[in-house]
Parts: structure tokens; C-alpha cells; sequence
């Protein structure tokens, strides 16, 4: 079996895995945690999202975030932009990415964004223009590749369905998320192969949640596909609003510790990405009481 020697981690914590926290978090606490991101040697880094303060209030110093963020020529910083409006702020704030959404379940779009697969794609279409007239990257984050809480299993036909709709409107790279979970190893590499139907391997990335466990065999699953980039989020921070029972995304730590073992590089220093788990984790635990991903602040690099 011949797996990537080298992955590449987009770490969604400050922006995944904090949209849902219900007490505040400072923005100077987000800021400090981006830092600690980059120290650790992540280079990529979804920071926060331009979307309505009504819908996720978490997010509403989105600009002030951006703004205080040390930017270093060799981390791409990503947000995501549901509309026109949300891609003039990330536009303004001089982002490097945005992250578009789609889900490959009709049901679960209605009751995440109100309108249908197609629906979604059509509102997107101008805010991928926009982005690309500008020089800003456009990836597209596919939700719900695997199961739906409202409708079950997902076929990889529903999943190939929604990369080519994705492809169509210019999104250069997609992300294959198993949003609340319920993955194991043999589906995800179902949905990764009808990916695959309309992108290159190396425009493809696994976004897994842990609700049953199988983050990291899912994960390694990939890996056997040649997949080599992966989106995780530090301490295991985040769910999803709209999927009940998504208990969050596999930890970074977790992740970067099933990588080295297998003599695979990531380019992220262990200790010092555990140290921003914790620091993160202390600050929630002190206000909310937030769980922590179990095990992830015990380990330490070899």
C-alpha cells in the first residue's frame, strides 16, 4: 500500500470549532489562538466566518479577529462567506481563501440554508466570481457526504452530484466532511471516489467527525485513497447546529499523533499544537465548562 508521504492540515478550530460555544469568546482569545496555530506550524487555518451576528453570534468580530492576526506569508487564511455580502467583508479583510457550503442531503439543506441542492449552488455561483476575479481561492465544503440526520445514508451518487454542481461554478477545491459522524471507513472511501468523478486527488480533502469513533480509521481510509489533505480542529473543538448527536470534529492533536506514528510528515510541531489545544480548552472550560477532547492534552511528542 503506498501512502502520502507528507499531509497537509487545515485546522477549522477557530472558526468550527467555535461558532457553537454559547459564551463569548473574545476576540483577542481567537486572535492568540491563530498565533499558536502558526507557532505550531499549521499553514493553513479556517479563522472565522463573514455571516449573520441573528444566526451565529460567535462569529460577529469576524473582521476584528482578521485584523489582529499576525499574517504570515506562508499560512493561507480561510473564512467562510455565505453571500455577497459575507465575500465584501472577507474581500476587505484580505483573506486568502473562502469556503462556499453544499450539502449532498436535499433535507438537510432545507433545514441548514432553506432552499434546495441546486439552490444553494445558484446563490453561490456569484460569490465564487467574485472570489476568483479577485484572486481569492474558492474551496467548497460538502456537508452531510455520508449520512444525514434527517435522511440516512447517502448515496455516492448524491455525492458526485454535488462536486460536479461545485464544479461547475469554479470552486477549485472541495471538502469531503462525514458532518455528524456516523462514517466508517469503507463509506467515506465511497464518497471520496464519486469526489473523485469531478476532482483531481489533490483538490480533495477528508473532513471527519468523531461522534462513533471513527475519525482516525476514516481518516486512514483516506490516506489509502492517496488523499493528502485533511481538516481537523484543535482539541476537538465543534459540531454542527443543524446535525443533532455530531459530538465534534476529530481532534488536530489526534490526527498529527496517527501521522507521525506512520512516519508520515505533517510539518506541525506536536508539542506546540497540543499547548495551543490546551490553552484553548483552559479558556472554555473556565467560562462554559465546554468539553474537551478526552486524552488529546495528555499526549505528548516522542
Amino acid at each position: 500500500m503506498s501512502l502520502p508521504t507528507r499531509v497537509k492540515i487545515i485546522d477549522v478550530g477557530p472558526r468550527d470549532g467555535l461558532q457553537n460555544e454559547k459564551q463569548p469568546v473574545p476576540a483577542a482569545v481567537k486572535i492568540e489562538l491563530v498565533h499558536r496555530l502558526q507557532d505550531a506550524g499549521l499553514k493553513e487555518i479556517e479563522v472565522t466566518s463573514f455571516v449573520s451576528p441573528k444566526w451565529v453570534p460567535q462569529m460577529a468580530d469576524a473582521a476584528e479577529v482578521l485584523a489582529g492576526i499576525r499574517r504570515r506569508p506562508d499560512v493561507r487564511v480561510s473564512v467562510l462567506t455565505p453571500n455577497m455580502k459575507g465575500f465584501e467583508g472577507a474581500l476587505a479583510a484580505g483573506v486568502d481563501e473562502i469556503v462556499v457550503f453544499g450539502a449532498a442531503s436535499e433535507a438537510f439543506s432545507q433545514k441548514n440554508i432553506n432552499c434546495s441542492i441546486a439552490e444553494s449552488i445558484e446563490r453561490f455561483a456569484p460569490v465564487v466570481e467574485a472570489a476568483r476575479a479577485n484572486g481569492i481561492a474558492v474551496r467548497g465544503a460538502m456537508s452531510c457526504t455520508v449520512g444525514c440526520p434527517y435522511e440516512g445514508e447517502i448515496a455516492p451518487e448524491k455525492v458526485a452530484y454535488l462536486a460536479g454542481l461545485m464544479k461547475d461554478i469554479g470552486v477549485e477545491r472541495v471538502d469531503v466532511a462525514d458532518t455528524i459522524g456516523v462514517g466508517t471507513p469503507r463509506k467515506v472511501q465511497a464518497a471520496i471516489e464519486a469526489t473523485l468523478q469531478h476532482y483531481g486527488i489533490d483538490q480533495v480533502s477528508g473532513h471527519f467527525h468523531d461522534t462513533y469513533g471513527q475519525a482516525l480509521a476514516n481518516t486512514l481510509a483516506a490516506l489509502e485513497l492517496g488523499v493528502w489533505n485533511f481538516q481537523s480542529s484543535v482539541a476537538g473543538l465543534g459540531g454542527c447546529p443543524y446535525a443533532k448527536g455530531a459530538t465534534g470534529n476529530v481532534a488536530t492533536e489526534d490526527v498529527v499523533y496517527l501521522l507521525h506514528g506512520m512516519g508520515i510528515d505533517t510539518g506541525i510541531d506536536l508539542d506546540r499544537l497540543i499547548d495551543a489545544g490546551a490553552f484553548i480548552s483552559d479558556f472554555l472550560q473556565r467560562k462554559s465548562g465546554s468539553r474537551v477532547a478526552t486524552a488529546v492534552l495528555n499526549k505528548r511528542a516522542a
